[in-house]
């Protein structure tokens, strides 16, 4: 009786503690076998136990599949992490899992049984796959029959290089985010196509080399491009070797240490060595000056680096912190551009400080006074750096060091007045409140009925039934499939690396106050101003009552969650809550550009070029870049909004409208969209839609620029009349003028917004009401694609500015 006892006891408590009691150390894991993140322990580890793989934990409830240094030991929270393998796509905490399987795929499955991360090594292969095995170096090996290895780690780092690690031109090194997440963050050490090893800031809006120092020429830096195999390794011993000749050994060269180069957060590139029991040390880096990694402070603001603290940012003059949580967000002006009106400028000198890049160019022998004669010819200049009788005017202040070592200095423009700008002191200034890492929510869907014969399986023969029905009662409460009223968390919660996050609508209205600041309405909704718990500024916009259902919400949100440019709004998140559905976006200063067009303060003419631009470049996007193809359907200048520095992003897309991009020649809409005055033919003469119809609604944007007359109203009277379409009322009022009035400068005078003043550039208005007409052609297969429009807009940006009116 008690020899039959023993084996019930240990299935009982095995079925009750199942982390302690089924948690497993592996040294291969074999075809048709796991790794569950439901056990701890459950890992591969290398031979000589330097190296474990398994699930680490990565925020709450949220892990990645990864390697990690085991050896000396370490607590799962705080190892050395090596390489992830979903380090931008977390998995749940519960029923995710790494398999094996049968027909030889290595496989990362989530909560709700999606594969994650895959090798495709089942059906590529030509050997059947025997094991996966952890190797002493830290590289997961996938091998097939007679050791071939199908698939290694080692070709696909993520921030780290491991000793005896080939590093290629396939194989580029990317920071993580920030200390806390592993998510990939903006630096990258990889082979340029020059063959040159090379670091690289690739931020949201910015990409810039800062190593080797973009001003000298390979040689310079003492590397060649002669070598294109562009392949480099680290040794044992810490000898480290480049194909373009960058040699270097650490400073313990020859010690038996443990090694790892690693790309940092903060856009450094380091060896950290360690001894057995020891600390990581750093016995080599790339930049000696942390000050001069770009990205560091972001627009209008510099670094100071102090050995006692480390770099911190401080603002140009007149400016102030954008993001008193995140120094990356750089810095905002205290005033107006000098292009939205004639100000009186002055400048002010900050010796010991300089912006690397983005100037108008260099002009040799200038005296200051030339220098600052040319700068305020530029409505567009900032300052200028004045050097050895060299004039660098600059038109954007990124890139910024303020430093007693730095030669020269710059003078910034600013409006005169009567306050005095005080200089800053070279001290260090710590963060007011560091910003908590942001959790990504993920709903799973998950198959009750399959959990439950799973539940019951488990608990068959061990437990009475009446027991068995218990447990699932109370497990089912504990891990329900629905949010509590209220509550800020639902089943499966997936907190992650990003910002796209899912509201409580309890949440939304508190930090909407109750909706009481409207900001905007449209057909869609009202659009409020909120202050999100974490201290963000949003917009917060309440759909009308939706006739969509959840699901078909939940997935719509999930693609434009996914969409990323510099000119599309972005969306931080959404509620989907009974009858409620909000949408969640970052708050833009400066309103749209609709409330711009029509306000006193007009807007200047290169602002409105580049309006256009921005506008072009995020449209293309949607139509032509996207996973999804997005068509936008109202496009008018209520939907284009300004940030800070008025850059433009689109908002209100994709709800519209989300097709598969096989659905592009079949697209069908059960209703007419878009706004009167903006909408294209085809909606009216229900013809086949098409992206072309937000060419027409951009075409029409790009005459309201230029003319500052809304095809809606604002002197369309005087234009013309009648019950023809709005727009094209408009677009005849443009073409009669282009039509009968000589030369150029005589119709570009009669339609060009008279708040303008005449300042403005004859040849863009040429080239915008040329491509405006073209969008709006009545056959869509005239009109060009929005990447065109780009192309042509870029084509005549770039040249220089042609001859100005005067008023």
């Amino acid at each position: 009786m008690d020899a039959m006892k023993k084996p019930l006891l240990l299935l009982f408590f095995s079925l009750v503690f199942p982390f302690s009691l089924t948690s497993s150390v592996r040294l291969t894991l074999r075809e048709g076998s796991s790794l569950s993140v439901d056990k701890p322990g459950d890992t591969l580890v290398s031979k000589d136990g330097a190296f474990a793989a398994g699930f680490y934990p990565v925020g709450e409830n949220a892990y990645c599949f990864a390697i990690w240094f085991s050896k000396p030991s370490c607590s799962i929270h705080n190892c050395t992490v090596v390489w992830m393998a979903n380090r931008d796509h977390p998995v749940n905490g519960r029923s995710s899992k790494l398999s094996l399987r049968k027909n030889g795929d290595l496989v990362l499955i989530d909560a709700d049984r999606t594969v994650v991360w895959a090798t495709s090594t089942g059906s590529s292969s030509g050997s059947s796959v025997k094991l996966l095995q952890l190797l002493d170096t830290g590289n997961l090996v996938l091998r097939g029959t007679q050791n071939v290895v199908l698939w290694q780690s080692f070709d696909s780092p993520t921030d780290t290089l491991l000793p005896l690690q080939n590093f290629t031109r396939i194989t580029p090194l990317v920071s993580s985010r920030s200390k806390n997440n592993f998510s990939s963050g903006y630096y990258r050490l990889y082979f340029d196509n020059d063959n040159l090893l090379r670091l690289l800031f690739d931020g949201p809006k910015i990409t810039s080399v800062y190593w080797p120092d973009p001003w000298l020429n390979s040689w310079d830096a003492k590397r060649t491009s002669y070598n294109d195999s562009r392949v480099a390794m680290l040794d044992r011993y810490g000898n480290f070797t480049s194909s373009d000749d960058l040699k270097f050994l650490t400073s313990d060269y020859g010690a038996k240490v443990q090694r790892r180069l690693t790309v940092d957060y903060d856009g450094n590139v380091r060896v950290y060595s360690r001894s057995e029991g020891q600390e990581w040390s750093v016995s080599w880096q790339a930049k000696s000056d942390p000050c001069t990694i770009h990205g560091t402070c972001g627009p209008n603001s510099m670094c100071t680096y102090h050995p006692g603290e480390g770099r911190s940012c401080i603002c140009a003059l007149g400016y102030e912190r954008e993001d008193l949580s995140d120094w990356t967000k750089g810095c905002k002006a205290k005033f107006n551009s000098f292009c939205d009106r004639k100000v009186e400028t002055e400048f002010v000198e900050l010796p010991h400080a300089d912006f690397y890049g983005y100037d108008k160019g260099f002009f040799q022998n200038y005296t200051l006074e030339m220098c600052k004669k040319l700068c305020l010819d530029l409505c567009n200049c900032l300052g200028f750096q004045y050097k050895h009788t060299n004039c660098y005017p600059k038109l954007l202040l990124l890139n910024g060091q303020y430093s007693p070592g730095v030669d020269g200095g710059i003078h910034f423009r600013l409006p005169k007045s009567n306050l005095s700008y005080k200089l800053p002191r070279i001290e260090y200034a710590a963060l007011q409140c560091p910003a908590n890492e942001v959790l990504l929510p993920r709903t799973y869907v998950k198959r009750k009925e399959s959990l439950a014969i799973k539940i019951l399986l488990l608990f068959v023969g061990a437990i009475a039934g009446t027991e068995a029905i218990v447990v699932l009662t109370v497990w089912r409460f504990l891990h329900g499939t629905r949010p509590e009223k209220g509550g800020a968390h639902t089943d499966g919660y997936h907190a992650g690396p990003t910002g796209f996050r899912q509201f409580t609508y309890d949440e939304l209205k508190k930090a909407t106050r109750n909706f009481s600041e409207e900001i905007g309405r449209g057909s869609g909704g009202i659009v409020y101003k909120a202050v999100l718990s974490d201290c963000r500024v949003a917009a917060v916009k309440r759909l009308n009552e939706a006739n969509q259902g959840e699901n078909e919400f939940l997935a719509e949100v999930s693609t434009i969650g996914n969409l990323n440019h510099m000119n599309l709004i972005d969306m931080w998140g959404y509620c989907a809550e009974g009858k409620h559905r909000l949408l969640i976006y970052e708050f833009m200063e400066h309103g749209s550009l609709a409330e711009n067009l029509s306000s006193p303060t007009e807007l200047h003419w290169s602002k409105r070029f580049e309006i256009a631009l921005g506008s072009a470049r995020g449209l293309a996007y949607l139509h032509e870049e996207c996973l999804e193809w997005v068509l936008h359907c109202d496009v008018k200048p209520q939907n284009i909004l300004l940030d800070s520095t008025y850059q433009p992003k689109v908002a209100d897309f994709g709800l519209s409208k989300i097709l598969k991009r096989k659905g592009l020649k079949n697209s069908s809409f059960s209703r007419i969209r878009g706004t009167r005055g903006y909408m294209a033919p085809e909606w009216v003469y229900n013809m086949p839609i098409t992206s072309k119809v937000d060419v027409y609604s951009y075409g029409i944007v790009l005459l309201e620029l230029v003319t500052g007359r809304s095809p809606t109203g604002g002197g369309l009277a005087n234009i013309g009349g009648g019950d023809e379409n709005e727009s094209k009322r408009l677009t005849s009022w443009v073409r009669e003028r282009k039509r009968t009035e000589v030369p150029t400068r005589t119709w570009i005078k009669e339609i060009v917004d008279p708040r303008l003043t005449g300042e403005y550039d004859i040849r863009m208005v040429e080239v915008l009401v040329a491509l405006a007409l073209q969008c709006v052609e009545e056959d869509r297969d005239a009109r060009p694609t929005m990447s065109q429009a780009v192309e042509m807009l870029l084509r005549y940006g770039d040249e220089d500015k042609g001859e100005m009116i005067a008023a």
